[in-house]
Parts: structure tokens; sequence; C-alpha cells
């Protein structure tokens, strides 16, 4: 089994979590946040990773701490539970559509973490935006730079349609979790590390 343990601990927030990339899909989430909780049990769904998440954080003053350190942490996960990286098929695809809206993601384990992310919708009118709660486009874009720089990670994401906060959200993150599950499959054509150079 490929998992990855973290305690990420700060003066403002403690993040626990507990990773199997070889799982079922049985997530426990609980940061403080319903709507990131929501877009996490997303991800290890439809990744078919094994996820735990505890967060506590100074959630009084708002978001941001608590959900940059949960995407750090996260990152971190998967980086250690990916190991050297031999045997993986390196590269995920995945469309995903949500009602209205129409999520792409590319990715790649590359070792160089880069997110792109573009909104590619025909008529744009402005990043969709949350009529409820507090969580917002920034918001889920921080999280996903952060789960980038710690998991070093190519990631484009393209919106492609969608007008409904919660639906192009959703469209992102089980896309991500389906190519992210696709890059971490172990494929039994390959030798080693899947790079030329021999090194990711």
């Amino acid at each position: 089994m490929r998992r990855g343990k973290v305690t990420r601990a700060t003066k403002e927030t403690r993040v626990q979590i507990w990773l199997n990339l070889d799982g079922s899909g049985k997530i426990a989430v609980k940061t403080g946040m319903p709507f990131l909780d929501h877009m996490l049990t997303l991800l290890g769904t439809h990744g078919l990773f094994d996820l735990t998440v505890r967060a506590s954080g100074d959630l009084e003053v708002d978001v941001h701490h608590t959900n940059e350190d949960i995407g750090l942490a996260l990152g971190q996960a998967f980086d250690e539970a990916l190991g050297n990286r031999a045997g993986i098929g390196r590269f995920g695809l995945s469309y995903v559509p949500m009602d209205e809206a129409l999520a792409r993601v590319v990715l790649d384990i590359s070792g160089r973490p880069k997110l792109v992310f573009r909104d590619a919708r025909p008529t744009r009118s402005g990043r969709p935006r949350s009529s409820r709660g507090v969580y917002q486009w920034g918001d889920a874009e921080h999280f996903l730079e952060s789960f980038v720089r710690r998991s070093k990670l190519t990631l484009h994401i393209d919106l492609l349609t969608g007008s409904d906060f919660h639906h192009t959200c959703e469209a992102v993150f089980k896309a991500l979790g389906r190519a992210l599950r696709q890059a971490t499959e172990r494929d039994a054509r390959v030798r080693g590390v899947p790079s030329s150079k021999g090194l990711l």
C-alpha cells in the first residue's frame, strides 16, 4: 500500500491527513469548512483514495490559513505516498460535467509544481461566485496552488462552461480526483520511473 501520513501544526492551524493511494474511496473529512469537506470527499471518492482529513484553525479570522495548510498537507501526503514514482502512469486527463458546468483537468506528476487555471467559457461574466457561505473561487484556487506546491504536480485546469459556483467547483474536484487516479495507478509495462531522464 502506498500511504502518506502528515501532521502540520502552526500557531494558526493543526492539520492531520492520512492517505492511501491504493484504496477504495473510504473518506472521512472534517475541516471546519463544510464546502471544502464536500470537495475533498469528491476528490477522494472519484480518485478511489482512502482519505482522512482532520483540521482546525483560526476560522474566526477567515478560511485563508486553514484552507492553505490543508492544501499543503494534502500535497505532502501525495508526495510521500508516491515515493520514487516507479511504475506509475504519470499523466492524467479527465473531463467531468456537472449540470451546466464542464471542467477539464490535465496533470503530470512531473516533480515541477505548476498550476495553470484558465477560464475558457465562451461567455465570461466573471468567475462564478457563491451565494451561500464564505468559500469562494479565490479560496479554491489558493487550495489548489498549495496542493500543487507540495505534491510537485504540473496541473492544468480549464473551466469550459458553467455559471453556478457549486457546480463548477464540483466538476473541477471530481475531474482532479479522476486524473490523479489515472496518473498514480501502476502500469505493469512501466519499468522504473516513467521518464527518459530516469528521475522525476
